[in-house]
C-alpha cells in the first residue's frame, strides 16, 4: 500500500464545502456560548472554528489537513492550562479520517493513520475514560476508516473494470479492421494479376488496374493506422469474416418468444468502410439484446438505418414502458461498450428514454469511418 498512488480526479472545492464549513463555524461558537461547563470557552471555540477550515482542503491535501488538525489537538493543552479541547464539534475530524484513507495516496494514509492512532491513543490515556468509551470512541473512529476504505476500493474497482470494457471493445474492433485489410489487398493483388495479363494487348486496362491498386492501397493504409490506434492487447487476430449493414436482416423476428424485431436500411451502402459497417451491426446487436433483455412488456423493437453522403446514422427504439435505465443511473458496461466503439471511429452514441415510454439508442458514424 505504500506505494499506491491516490485516487485520480478528486472533487473540487465547491459551495457545498464552503456550506459545511459555515455551519460547523456556527455551531461552534453557539456551543461556546451554551455550554458553561467548557473550559477555556474563548480559546476553545477560536480554535474548533480555525481547524474546521481544514475541510476545505481534505481532498486536495488530506494528510497535511490531518496533520494539522490532530496535531493542534494534541498540542492544545500548551496554551490551556492543561486542559485539552472538549467541544462536541470536533466531531467533523471524523471526515478527515475518512478523506484520508478516500482520496490519500498509500504512503499518506499510512502516515496519517499513524497519526490519528497517536492522537486518540493519547487523549484516552490523558483523559482516563471508561471502557464503554474507549470501545465507542475506537469504533466511530474505525467505522469513518473502513467506510473511506470502502468506497476508494470499490471506485477503484469500478474503474479497472470500466478500463477492461474499453479494452475489449478495441480489440473487437481492431479484429473488425483486419478483415477489412486482409480484403483490400486481396483486391490489389487481384487487380495486379489482371494489370500483368492483359498489360501487353490492352495497356489502357492495366492503367485502371493501376489506379484501383492505388485506391485499394490508401483504404488499406488508413484502416491499418486505425487499427493500430485501437489495438491495446497482443491477442491473435479472429479469422471470422467481419459483419455488415446488410447483416442487420438476421435480427429481424416475429416476436414469437419476446418482441418482435423490424429492420429497415435506407440510403446509399456502397462504398461503406468495412469497419463503419461491422460497428453500426455491433451497436445495433448490442441495442436488440439490451431491449430483448430489459425492457418490461415491450412488443416491438424498431432498428433504422439511414445513410447520406457524410454519414450513417442507427437508430434503435422499443416501445417497453420504463426504458432500461433512469436517467440519472449510471450507465452500464455494454452502453460503455457502445460509446466507445462510436467515439473510436469519430461518431457519437446516445442513449436514454423517450418521452412517453421506451428507450431509444442513437448512434452517428462519419462515412468515412475517421478514427479519433
Amino acid at each position: 500500500m505504500w506505494n499506491e498512488p491516490g485516487p485520480p480526479n478528486p472533487p473540487r472545492r465547491g459551495w457545498r464545502d464552503w456550506a459545511l464549513v459555515a455551519v460547523l463555524m456556527a455551531v461552534a461558537v453557539l456551543e461556546g456560548v451554551l455550554r458553561q461547563d467548557l473550559p477555556w470557552r474563548a480559546v476553545s471555540v477560536a480554535i474548533t472554528a480555525g481547524l474546521v477550515l481544514t475541510l476545505l482542503w481534505r481532498r486536495s491535501r488530506p494528510l497535511p489537513m490531518v496533520a494539522v488538525a490532530f496535531g493542534t489537538c494534541a498540542l492544545s493543552p500548551l496554551v490551556m492550562n492543561g486542559a485539552s479541547l472538549q467541544t462536541y464539534t470536533l466531531v467533523f475530524l471524523l471526515l478527515l479520517s475518512y478523506a484520508l484513507c478516500r482520496w490519500g495516496s498509500g504512503r499518506e494514509v499510512v502516515i496519517g493513520l499513524v497519526i490519528i492512532l497517536l492522537k486518540v491513543t493519547h487523549s484516552m490515556i490523558s483523559d482516563s475514560p471508561g471502557l464503554p468509551d474507549v470501545i465507542g470512541g475506537w469504533a466511530v473512529v474505525s467505522a469513518s476508516i473502513a467506510a473511506g476504505l470502502a468506497l476508494r476500493y470499490r471506485a477503484g474497482a469500478r474503474a479497472r473494470e470500466l478500463d477492461k470494457v474499453k479494452l475489449l471493445e478495441r480489440v473487437q474492433l481492431a479484429r473488425d479492421l483486419h478483415d477489412t485489410v486482409a480484403h483490400h489487398v486481396s483486391a490489389m493483388a487481384i487487380r495486379a494479376q489482371a494489370g500483368l495479363a492483359t498489360s501487353g494487348s490492352h495497356p489502357d486496362a492495366a492503367t485502371d488496374a493501376l489506379r484501383v491498386i492505388e485506391s485499394e492501397a490508401s483504404r488499406a493504409l488508413a484502416e491499418m493506422r486505425a487499427m493500430v490506434d485501437v489495438l491495446r492487447q497482443n491477442q491473435p487476430a479472429d479469422r471470422q469474416p467481419g459483419r455488415r449493414i446488410t447483416d442487420l436482416r438476421q435480427l429481424a423476428s416475429r416476436g414469437r418468444s419476446g418482441p418482435s424485431v423490424d429492420v429497415e436500411i435506407s440510403g446509399d451502402l456502397d462504398d461503406i468502410p468495412p469497419p463503419v459497417g461491422a460497428a453500426i451491426y455491433r451497436l445495433a446487436q448490442e441495442s436488440v439484446t439490451n431491449a430483448r433483455r430489459h425492457a418490461r412488456h415491450a412488443t416491438r423493437i424498431e432498428v433504422r438505418v439511414a445513410a447520406d453522403d457524410t454519414s450513417v446514422r442507427l437508430r434503435v427504439s422499443d416501445d417497453g414502458d420504463g426504458g432500461l435505465a433512469h436517467p440519472s443511473t449510471r450507465p452500464g458496461y455494454g452502453l460503455i461498450g457502445m460509446i466507445e466503439r462510436a467515439d473510436l471511429l469519430g461518431g457519437t452514441c446516445v442513449a436514454g428514454p423517450d418521452p412517453d415510454r421506451g428507450w431509444t439508442v442513437t448512434a452517428v458514424l462519419p462515412r468515412t469511418g475517421s478514427a479519433t
